[in-house]
């Protein structure tokens, strides 16, 4: 069956192909949102009550069991946060998934434990594919996001409007793997442009300039980057506990970016630099708050406020 082209932003007329989530948390609720928007029926799962009854409100529909979210569907979507969970989630796909049945695992990673759910699909006759998604939360919300799909081209193209409903743009990278790869290194640039976000704006601010000013004038010149535009506004709000990428989620992302650095031989000095930023922010109890609170890291390393 060839799937019906969807936008996020277009009104469709009738419900279009089920698709199943699993992992209804910052990134997942955000793209089954949009995908209920986009006019898919989605069933989701996740163990923390609240986010199901958040697909709810959205117009998606909820199971208690996931399973039910993998039993029926022909794509099924993954935005899992940890090994773990995909180990789980891989069992519960074999034990019930269709042959055919289409998996787009979004989460951050390892390509190993990726590539060993591949081939425990794959000797089901169950389609892996890896997705990783480039964008925070906030990012999410608004379908500004960039998957990087690799593996089965023909897999990939034949969920391109799912991919549609939730994203603004699909690279399709290469080989299974090289999707994380590259999400790897945006990752490793986004280390350091929201460390380098931090600095510049607590620098401004120093020297008396509006800090909302400095982040539509930086945007707009040679200095300008998606950190600034997402991470400067909860800087200078200071809302920063209005996480759309967790401190300690991302310092899961650190050691993967680490140790691809050391398997390749790669010196980085600034995302090197960067990672006791980090560190402090979860000494600062910064664990549950966004990455933008990297900023009060710098202000209290500066003595002048607590």
């Amino acid at each position: 069956m060839t799937f019906p082209s969807a936008k996020a932003d277009t009104p469709v007329a009738a419900r279009l192909e089920t698709v199943g989530m699993l992992g209804l948390g910052i990134m997942g609720s955000a793209m089954t949102a949009n995908l209920v928007k986009a006019g898919f029926e989605v069933l989701g799962y996740d163990p923390v009550s609240a986010t199901r009854e958040r697909l709810v409100m959205d117009g998606g529909t909820a199971v208690e069991d996931a399973l039910d979210a993998i039993r029926p569907v022909r794509v099924l979507l993954l935005s899992l946060p940890s090994e773990a969970a995909l180990q789980s989630a891989t069992e519960q796909i074999c034990a019930v998934g269709q042959p055919g049945l289409i998996v787009a695992e979004t989460s951050t990673l390892p390509v190993k434990a990726k590539q060993r759910a591949f081939d425990a699909l794959q000797a089901k006759g169950i389609i892996m594919l890896d997705c990783p998604l480039s964008g925070a939360g906030a990012q999410a919300v608004t379908r500004d996001l960039a998957v990087y799909a690799s593996g089965d081209t023909a897999a990939i193209a034949r969920i391109q409007p799912v991919l549609d409903g939730f994203a603004r743009v699909t690279y399709v990278i290469g080989a299974f793997g090289q999707g994380m790869q590259m999400k790897l290194m945006a990752n490793l640039l986004v280390s350091i442009h929201n460390v380098s976000t931090a600095e510049a704006l607590l620098m401004g601010s120093r020297m008396g300039i509006d800090m909302d000013t400095a982040i539509k004038v930086l945007a707009d010149g040679a200095g300008g980057s998606r950190m600034l535009e997402v991470r400067g506004p909860l800087m200078s709000g200071r809302s920063w506990n209005q996480a759309t990428m967790k401190v300690s989620t991302w310092q899961k992302d650190i050691k993967l970016i680490s140790a691809a650095l050391v398997e390749a031989n790669v010196p980085a000095p600034l995302f090197y630099a960067a990672i006791p930023i980090y560190n402090a922010a979860m000494g600062m109890g910064h664990g549950d708050a966004d990455t933008a609170s990297v900023y009060h890291v710098l202000e209290r390393m500066s003595s002048l406020k607590a």
